[in-house]
């Protein structure tokens, strides 16, 4: 089949979703694939896919001419649409680039990741649709919709990590994908990572000049090395906990990945940005990260013990993640850390043994499994009835 996929502009992690996807595929399955995203190429640069495979679509922004606004209110404002100006030619033509690309590359059906607006339109042009549905209580009419219009509901993550607040119905209905990551490279050791961080400590990065020259005795018997994880999408929140995280573990060794207030910058050791977070997840003594899908995905691949701070994010969307990873026993909020921190503390001083790492269950992905399905049958129906159905437990009515 070919398959159209929709990746929303706010940031840039719908497109790596699609990116990682891609990347499940043989190469030449890949070119069955076609992007639809109004997301700069600057903003993202695609690994897998090429950049003629991408349609660039036009913005959806209100303009100074819309006849109503996005958001026009009751009675003006239809109950299964979240945003939708009148007038606005953006929009005009950005949905004819997709309903006539859809046309003229013969896409037998489109993954929506995410917009309620494109899933109307795909039903309304009788264009199938799969809809991702990302965590978070998304039980309002629109999004029910949406979902109600879909073939089936793909979630990016494993199914021990559903909330308990969703309706039944919507689960009969997902395929859970489990968590989308790249195959691994190798795993960098442990000593080379001590040298890595010596490496990055020593050079103008250091956030302290006096901590450079105590850098390779501190580093040569690391104390506990704590990494902090952050985005660009607000890192606020997370950097007003470096004070209080200094005090719990004055001799620790901090790093902070990502942007950093200056004002924080006395309270880590190291403030660095890095292409590659894998071997600080990998080789921490402790994590502490928001939850957005593409991190959560990573880090839950190691037995690293996680902290989760949820950044504020529409539909409780990092929070409801933060509390299945919690509630599954996988990671600790702020207060259950430092908590945890406490006790460490009375069983060193009482010579017993701290607790170990838990290693985490090995989670085989079931992403793989339905790319490849959507490459191997050649029209919607058939991958439909033979392929989909047998994976939900909800019908349609014959």
């Amino acid at each position: 089949m070919r398959i159209g996929y929709y990746a929303h502009h706010h940031g840039s992690g719908h497109c790596r979703q699609i990116d990682k996807l891609a990347a499940l595929l043989p190469a030449d399955k890949r070119q069955q694939l076609t992007i639809f995203t109004s997301l700069p190429s600057e903003a993202y640069t695609f690994t897998h896919i090429d950049e003629q495979q991408v349609v660039r679509l036009y913005a959806e922004d209100e303009r100074t001419e819309d006849v109503l606004k996005g958001r026009a209110g009751k009675h003006w404002q239809p109950a299964s649409l979240h945003y939708s100006p009148v007038g606005n030619t953006d929009i005009q033509k950005r949905s004819h680039q997709i309903l006539s690309t859809i046309i003229q590359r013969d896409i037998d059906m489109m993954i929506i990741d995410v917009s309620v607006e494109v899933a109307m339109l795909c039903r309304a042009a009788s264009v199938p649709y799969l809809y991702v549905r990302l965590p978070g209580v998304r039980d309002d009419i629109p999004h029910l919709e949406a979902f109600t219009g879909a073939l089936a509901l793909l979630a990016p993550y494993p199914r021990a990590l559903e909330a308990d607040m969703t309706p039944s119905w919507v689960k009969q209905k997902t395929l859970y994908l489990d968590f989308i990551n790249p195959v691994p490279s190798d795993r960098m050791s442990y000593e080379d990572f001590v040298k890595t961080l010596t490496t990055l400590t020593n050079s103008e990065t250091l956030t302290n000049s006096d901590k450079a020259q105590n850098t390779q005795n501190t580093l040569s018997s690391p104390p506990q090395i704590i990494t902090v994880i952050k985005g660009y999408g607000g890192h606020d929140a997370i950097d007003a906990k470096l004070p209080e995280l200094r005090r719990l573990l004055p001799h620790a060794f901090i790093v902070s990945l990502g942007p950093i207030g200056d004002a924080m910058r006395p309270y880590v050791d190291l403030a660095t940005h890095v292409k590659d977070v894998t071997p600080f997840m990998q080789h921490s003594d402790w994590l502490l990260m928001a939850c957005g899908l593409n991190a959560v995905a990573q880090a839950y691949q190691y037995a690293t013990p996680l902290v989760v701070l949820p950044d504020e994010r529409p539909h409780q969307e990092q929070e409801t993640m933060a509390q299945a990873l919690i509630t599954q026993g996988r990671a600790l909020n702020w207060d259950q850390f430092k908590h945890s921190i406490r006790a460490d503390d009375v069983r060193r001083n009482a010579d017993q043994p701290v607790l170990p790492r838990q290693k985490p269950t090995d989670d085989l992905s079931a992403a793989p499994a339905f790319i490849d399905s959507t490459a191997t049958y050649h029209s919607a129906k058939s991958w439909f009835n033979e392929w989909l159905l047998p994976q939900l437990t909800l019908r349609p009515e014959s």
